[in-house]
């Protein structure tokens, strides 16, 4: 069954870019958010988004209309009845995706397909709260979506394969290079990043390198367009720590085990970027300076 119509849960900053990206793919597409506030906030988002599309010229005034006609807000999951894929992106943490997907078991035709844009969470641990784990499968997709060209589509050993090729279909669909991947926490890219990026922060703890030298050795050095350490300003200390928990406590090996400066700047909250102090500060954003540790 061909997707027609597309359900989106979280209107945040990853629900926002699904939701833009499906609309501007052609689809008709149903956001929902908690609350009527933060519904509000996520469409002036995409908004801003599109608007900043129309200032370089890569999209049109018609196309911009086209898109915003597509997409529409609400705070009622039953709304999203009427969809034939749901991609959920709201909060990391399993309870609340299995309570969320419980509920639109009931809501949703069986013929619906559950998708979950979790980053490290176990697809099976989530499907297992619905009657359709056959029709489950991870969207993985990546910050900033309207930008990012890549899209993780997770099958597990559930999954029907009708349902996984309608899935890689759709990410192409959507103008992604779809990558193939199993439900092993992490999936192919934080598998490899993010041990990748712990030891980063071991290297500093023992003074291997500077933090301005740690991150211009794999920036200069291996070709990657930001160092590790900046990296992880980006994405989040507090997200990075999150995430290598969840993977520690699936595989118990040292290299998806959090070091104790990740720990330390979590608890003192300098979380990165978003917090104005992560490995560098934030005080002048446009010239960060490397923390002293």
């Amino acid at each position: 069954m061909a997707i027609q119509k597309v359900g989106v849960v979280g209107c945040g900053l990853m629900g926002s870019g699904i939701a833009q990206v499906c609309a501007a793919a052609g689809f008709p597409t149903m956001v929902r958010e908690v609350s009527a506030d933060l519904m509000d906030k996520g469409l002036k988002g995409i908004e801003k988004q599109l608007s900043r599309l129309g200032e370089k010229g890569t999209i049109s005034e018609a196309a911009k209309g086209e898109i915003r006609g597509r997409l529409k807000g609400t705070t009622s999951l039953d709304d999203l009845k009427g969809c034939d894929l749901i991609v959920e992106a709201i909060i990391e943490q399993l309870p609340a995706k299995r309570e969320l997907f419980a509920s639109l078991d009931i809501i949703c035709p069986p013929s619906t397909i559950f998708a979950s844009n979790t980053s490290s969470l176990t697809i099976t641990e989530i499907a297992t709260a619905t009657k359709r784990p056959q029709r489950f499968v991870g969207l993985h997709f990546f910050n900033p979506v309207p930008v990012m060209k890549l899209v993780e589509v997770v099958r597990t050993i559930a999954t029907d394969d009708a349902a996984y090729e309608e899935m890689v279909a759709f990410g192409r669909k959507l103008g992604k290079t779809p990558v193939r991947a199993k439900d092993s926490t992490g999936f192919i890219v934080n598998r490899l990043l993010v041990p990748y990026l712990l030891d980063a922060i071991r290297a500093l703890e023992e003074g291997v390198g500077s933090i301005e030298d740690i991150d211009n050795s794999m920036k200069l050095g291996c070709g990657y367009p930001m160092g590790p350490l900046t990296l992880l300003d980006f994405v989040g200390l507090d997200t990075t720590y999150y995430i290598s928990q969840i993977m520690f406590d699936e595989f118990k090996e040292r290299r998806f085990a959090a070091p104790p400066l990740l720990k330390r700047m979590v608890l003192a909250g300098w979380n990165g970027r978003k917090s104005g102090r992560g490995f560098y500060d934030y005080a002048d954003p446009q010239k960060p300076r490397p923390m002293k540790f």
